[in-house]
């Protein structure tokens, strides 16, 4: 897999048994994987230390539309991006798809404001986390469109 496809995707297969009573996981598992795929991201590839680094990111709005149901114990393949990165706040969106299938069942995200993590004040991007999050940065075409 070429590095920015690498960059961009991960799996799941270790989510918890988390199905609803129609039997679809439920709608926190897929929350739990944004943030999940986002923290990773930020771990490996922009230096974040949790709780230890200066600057953190604060969820400000959060979203997920839902297009086909998933199950558990199914697999399934996430992949990240990044919409918006202004001065201090990053949007992201992250498509949940079925294993092996070419269109999401799921697509959601959020917008982390940057803060110092002592005083919580909105803080600028730093540089490494800046480049790291460049490296996922895709504007789409229609800007109101999702993935």
């Amino acid at each position: 897999m070429p590095e920015d496809q690498e960059l961009k995707a991960r799996r799941r297969a270790d989510y918890s048994s988390d199905n609803d009573q129609y039997a679809h996981i439920n709608n926190s598992v897929y929350y739990h994987l944004f943030d999940s795929i986002v923290n990773t991201y930020l771990i490996d590839h922009c230096g974040l230390k949790p709780p230890d680094s200066p600057l953190i990111g604060l969820v400000v709005s959060s979203f997920c539309n839902f297009f086909a149901p998933l199950s558990f114990p199914g697999v399934l393949d996430l992949g990240l991006r990044v919409n918006k990165l202004g001065k201090s706040s990053v949007t992201y969106e992250v498509g949940v798809f079925e294993d092996g299938k070419e269109y999401p069942s799921a697509i959601g995200g959020y917008t982390h404001v940057f803060v110092e993590n002592q005083s919580r004040k909105s803080a600028t991007i730093d540089d490494r986390t800046r480049v790291g999050l460049k490296k996922l940065l895709q504007v789409p075409a229609n800007p109101r469109a999702k993935l």
